[in-house]
């Protein structure tokens, strides 16, 4: 199966400090990341957690496409919108305690409840969401539009 790799370089301190994230594919190459990035939205540098919600709401979309297309519904469009929380920890610290999925999605031949039924299985499916499920709570919210 495929390797995925990406490079970070940062220089200084946590606070005051910067980096730069590049990915071997060139989609990402040298985007700057900092501190305040994580802490202060919106920042134009990007960070972790901005990265993750981008990894999970493709992840997503991949997943729910295939949950779709497999019970007969292939989706006309689907948008996910995935939201990271960066948040303090008990105890000091920080953590990733949330990310927010929502759905939005036009798939003929579904009511709304058949659309929530197959964006939970979707989710399910989906690896991102795996590695993250029992460390980061996932809610998911999903809205067939007509």
């Amino acid at each position: 199966m495929a390797e995925s790799r990406a490079t970070a370089v940062w220089e200084g301190d946590l606070t005051s400090g910067s980096g730069r994230v590049s990915t071997d594919t060139g989609v990402l190459s040298d985007a700057p990341v900092s501190w305040a990035a994580r802490t202060q939205r919106p920042d134009p540098n990007t960070s972790p957690e901005e990265l993750l919600a981008a990894a999970h709401a493709a992840c997503y979309a991949m997943a729910f496409s295939g949950t779709l297309a497999s019970a007969g519904n292939a989706p006309e469009r689907l948008t996910i919108t995935a939201v990271c929380h960066f948040t303090p920890k008990d105890g000091g610290g920080f953590e990733i305690s949330e990310m927010d999925l929502d759905v939005r999605g036009r798939v003929p031949g579904l009511d709304q409840a058949g659309f929530e039924q197959a964006a939970r299985e979707g989710e399910e499916g989906c690896p991102v969401s795996n590695a993250i499920r029992g460390n980061v709570d996932i809610k998911l919210s999903a809205t067939l539009e007509t």
